[in-house]
């Protein structure tokens, strides 16, 4: 059994952290709204997700970690979807976010983009997740669908997870138009949370549309590195990066602060209906890019399989 630690996150009312965010998206964003709304229903175009919507019971897992995959890989460290769900006592959550895909399923590395619907008593998990891999034919990008290929709801070393009872409710729907500023979307977005609320952590999450634009994306390799990965300088010339064209859809994790669980602070994998997707780093076209968001706040945070020996290597 995996270790769980449990925390209770500040929560702002919605009306509060919006005004909040447009205030500090004004400053990295040439146009920036910020509103509470209806969740959109996330089952349509172009989500397609296996829930309604990310409300009801919010809470973020962090699982497992980066000391997992670097500098050497403990391949053994695989976890179950479903069995996050019953650790962070919710069996039957909407779960989305990013991780890694188990090599142990999979057989070689690649980027997780989860989006599960786990397993209840009364129904069967729904896996809307995608895979994405580099292409042994290409070295390019190669995305597909989990559930063409797979049964299970397992990944491996590490996730970043966003989970709620997939409920329609209100949201924090966010609108950014114009990056002038040098901070990605959710660095931008975390750093306002950190600057306002200060020691009182706060954790936040959902998806959101690259719509118009390009971004810079990581998928990590299929071999895992032989040698050590000490540095960031290591890490980024193992890892192979793209520039990806929008629309991207985009599921993200964020806590404003850590208050002592050696958490990965911002964590945000893309798919999309071209072919392309991984872990987001930042838009590549400032002057034209459009995101559009639906976040919430998170209740709890659980903290599972917490790395006895950490560091702070390859966290971007």
């Amino acid at each position: 059994m995996a270790k769980v630690e449990r925390f209770a996150f500040h929560v702002p009312s919605l009306e509060e952290l919006a005004g909040v965010l447009q205030k500090g998206l004004k400053e990295n964003f040439a146009d920036a709204q910020v509103s509470v709304v209806d969740c959109p229903d996330l089952t349509q175009e172009p989500f397609n997700f296996p829930a309604k919507g990310i409300c009801g019971k919010p809470r973020i897992a962090d699982v497992g970690g980066v000391p997992y995959l670097i500098p050497i890989v403990q391949k053994e460290k695989v976890y179950d979807l479903n069995t996050v769900a019953k650790d962070i006592e919710l069996p039957g959550a909407f779960i989305l976010g990013a991780g890694a895909a188990s090599s142990k399923i999979l057989g070689v590395n690649a980027e997780l983009i989860p989006i599960v619907q786990t397993k209840s008593e009364k129904k069967p998990a729904v896996n809307g997740s995608y895979i994405a891999q580099i292409n042994p034919a290409d070295k390019g990008c190669l995305l597909e669908k989990y559930s063409s290929k797979y049964t299970d709801c397992a990944f491996g070393l590490l996730a970043n997870l966003y989970a709620s009872e997939g409920q329609p409710g209100k949201v924090i729907e966010v609108k950014a138009n114009g990056r002038t500023g040098e901070l990605n979307f959710v660095s931008c977005l975390r750093q306002i949370l950190e600057k306002h609320y200060g020691e009182k952590p706060v954790g936040m999450g959902g998806t959101f549309i690259i719509q118009k634009g390009k971004a810079k994306i990581h998928i990590m390799p299929p071999e895992f590195s032989a040698c050590p990965l000490n540095t960031d300088e290591d890490v980024n010339n193992w890892l192979k990066f793209f520039e990806m064209k929008a629309p991207l859809i985009c599921q993200t994790v964020i806590v404003s602060r850590d208050p002592g669980f050696d958490l990965r602070l911002e964590h945000t994998h893309c798919f999309s209906h071209h072919g392309e997707g991984g872990h987001y780093h930042q838009d590549t076209s400032p002057d034209g890019v459009q995101y559009l968001g639906y976040l919430l706040p998170a209740e709890l945070l659980f903290r599972i399989d917490r790395p006895q020996e950490t560091h702070l290597v390859g966290r971007d």
